[in-house]
C-alpha cells in the first residue's frame, strides 16, 4: 500500500510531466500572436531619425491604420527559423545569441574535461565550510552592479553552468544558482542608473537628460536588491535545512547526478594540480575579459563567442587534451546547450510575428489612449502596468524604450508628472517582467541550463514579484507626490 508521501510525490511528478515544456509554451505564444494579427487592426506611427538615440523613433500623433498583414500557418512555421535570421533579407535576429551559447557550451566542455572546475569546487567548499550562505549577497550584488551599469543580461548565460554546481555542492539546489544570476542581474536592470541600453536610450527618446530621476532609481535599486537578497537567502537556508522544501525537490537527485556527476563518479582530491590551477586562472581571466569587452569596448555576441572559442583552444593545448580530445569535448559541451540555443530562436520568433503582422504600433496607440487625461497617481501606476504588458511582447529594454518612450513620455506633461518618472516606470516594469518573461532568451536560456522547468520557477519567484510590485508602486507614487 502506498504511503501518503509517495502518493504526493507521484502526484507532483505527474503534474510536472503534464506541464508544457519551454518549447511548447513559446510555440503556443507564436500561434497566439499570429491569431491577434487577424483580430487587431494593423497600424503604424510615422518615424523619424533621432540622433541622440541613434535610430528611428515613432512620432507622437501620427498613428494611422495600414493594410493588414495577418500571419497564417506558413508564417507560424517560418517564425522559429525567422527568430534566428530574416529569411528574406538574411539579416540576423537571434542567431548571434544562439551561436554564442554553443561556443560557450563548447568552452565549458573543454574546461570540464580537465577536472579543474570539479576540483576547484571541492576546494572552495572546504574553505567555505559553514559560510556558504554569504556567497549569495556577494554574488547577487556583483551581478546587480553589472545590470545597473551596462544592462548585464545575455552575457549572464555564461555563468549558470559555473555557479549552479557550486551552489549544489554547498547543499542548495539549482533554483538557488539560477536565482542568484537571474534575479541578481535582473534587479540591477530593473533599478538601472546609468545603463545605456535602458536608462540612457529611454531618457534620450523621452527628450530629457538621463540623470533626471536618478534618486528614485537608486532607491529602487538598493531597496530591491535588499529585498531580493533576503528572499533568496531565506529560500536557500530553508532548502539546506530541509531539501524536500526545494521548488525542484522532485528533480533534486536528478540534478545532483547531472551537475555533480564527476564528483559522484569517483573520489577525487580537493587539491588542484599545477595544470588545473593554470586552467582555472585562464577560466577566470576569460570571464574578466568578457566583462571588460562588453562594458568598455562595445563587444557583443560575436566577440564573446570568439573569446570563448579561443580560450577553449588555449586550455585544450595546455591541458594536453590532443586534437581529437579537444574537438570531441568541445562538441559534447556544445551539444549540452543545444536546447538553449533553440529556445532563443523560438522566443525571438514571437516578436517576428508581431512585427510582421503590423500590430506593435496598434498596441502602443491603444496604451496611449488609455493614459490620456489621467491624474498623476493613476497615470504613473497605469504607465507601469502598460509597460509591463508591452515587455512580454518586446523584452529588449532598448527596443521597448525606442518603441514606447516617444509616444508615452509626452503624455506625462498633461498629467503633471515628470518625464523622468515615466522612464523609471518603464525600466522598472521591463526589468520586473524579465524575471519571468517566456519571450526573453535570458529567462528561457537560464532555466534550460539550470534544468528548472518554467512552472517550478514561477512557483519559486511569484511571492518575490508581488513584494517588488508593491515596493515599486510605493516609490513611484511617493515620487509623484513630492
Amino acid at each position: 500500500m502506498d504511503s501518503a508521501p509517495d502518493r504526493e510525490k507521484d502526484k507532483g511528478q505527474d503534474m510536472a510531466s503534464r506541464f508544457p515544456t519551454a518549447y511548447s509554451i513559446l510555440f503556443l505564444l507564436i500561434i497566439l500572436m499570429a491569431g491577434l494579427t487577424w483580430i487587431m487592426p494593423a497600424g503604424k506611427f510615422d518615424r523619424e531619425m533621432n540622433e541622440a538615440v541613434g535610430r528611428e523613433v515613432a512620432v507622437a500623433g501620427t498613428y494611422h491604420e495600414v493594410e493588414p498583414n495577418p500571419q497564417g500557418i506558413v508564417e507560424v512555421m517560418l517564425a522559429p527559423g525567422a527568430g534566428f535570421y530574416d529569411p528574406d533579407s538574411y539579416a540576423a535576429n537571434a542567431i548571434d545569441v544562439a551561436l554564442f551559447v554553443l561556443f560557450l557550451g563548447g568552452f565549458l566542455g573543454v574546461v570540464n574535461a580537465t577536472g579543474a572546475i570539479d576540483t576547484g569546487i571541492r576546494s572552495a567548499m572546504v574553505h567555505l565550510k559553514g559560510h556558504e550562505i554569504w556567497m549569495i549577497p556577494i554574488l547577487m550584488s556583483l551581478f546587480a552592479i553589472g545590470g545597473t551599469t551596462y544592462g548585464m543580461a545575455e552575457e549572464t548565460l555564461a555563468f549558470y553552468a559555473l555557479l549552479i554546481p557550486v551552489m549544489m555542492a554547498a547543499g542548495y539546489d539549482s533554483v538557488t544558482g539560477v536565482a542568484i544570476i537571474l534575479i541578481g542581474a535582473g534587479i540591477g536592470v530593473l533599478g538601472s542608473t546609468i545603463n545605456p541600453f535602458a536608462t540612457v536610450i529611454a531618457a534620450n527618446a523621452a527628450g530629457i537628460p538621463f540623470t533626471d530621476g536618478i534618486i528614485p532609481r537608486f532607491v529602487i535599486l538598493l531597496g530591491g536588491l535588499v529585498i531580493c537578497i533576503a528572499y533568496v537567502m531565506v529560500y536557500a537556508h530553508r532548502v539546506k535545512q530541509d531539501p524536500s522544501r526545494s521548488a525542484v525537490a522532485k528533480q533534486l537527485e536528478e540534478h545532483k547526478a547531472f551537475f555533480l556527476k564527476r564528483q559522484a563518479a569517483e573520489e577525487h582530491s580537493d587539491h588542484l594540480t599545477g595544470i588545473q590551477s593554470v586552467v582555472l586562472v585562464l577560466f577566470a581571466l576569460t570571464f574578466a575579459v568578457m566583462i571588460w569587452g562588453v562594458s568598455s569596448q562595445g563587444w557583443w555576441m560575436a566577440q564573446m563567442g570568439a573569446l570563448f572559442l579561443g580560450s577553449a583552444i588555449v586550455i585544450g593545448v595546455i591541458a594536453r587534451l590532443g586534437e581529437k580530445g579537444l574537438t570531441s569535448h568541445f562538441v559534447d559541451g556544445a551539444r549540452e546547450l543545444l536546447g538553449v540555443a533553440l529556445v532563443v530562436g523560438l522566443a525571438r520568433g514571437i516578436v517576428v510575428i508581431m512585427e510582421n503582422g503590423l500590430i506593435a504600433d496598434t498596441m502602443l496607440h491603444i496604451a496611449a489612449q488609455a493614459l490620456d487625461g489621467m491624474g498623476g497617481l493613476a497615470f504613473i501606476n497605469l504607465m507601469f502596468w502598460i509597460e509591463a504588458a508591452m515587455s512580454f511582447l518586446v523584452p529588449s529594454s532598448s527596443g521597448l524604450a525606442v518603441l514606447s518612450m516617444p509616444i508615452l513620455a509626452p503624455l506625462a506633461d498633461f498629467a503633471g508628472v515628470g518625464r523622468d518618472l515615466v522612464v523609471t516606470a518603464y525600466q522598472s516594469a521591463n526589468g520586473l517582467v524579465n524575471f519571468i518573461n517566456p519571450t526573453f532568451a535570458v529567462v528561457v536560456g537560464g532555466l534550460a541550463i539550470g534544468r528548472v522547468s518554467y512552472d517550478r520557477w514561477l512557483a519559486f519567484v511569484w511571492p518575490l514579484l508581488v513584494i517588488l510590485v508593491l515596493f515599486i508602486a510605493l516609490v513611484l507614487s511617493i515620487s509623484v507626490l513630492l
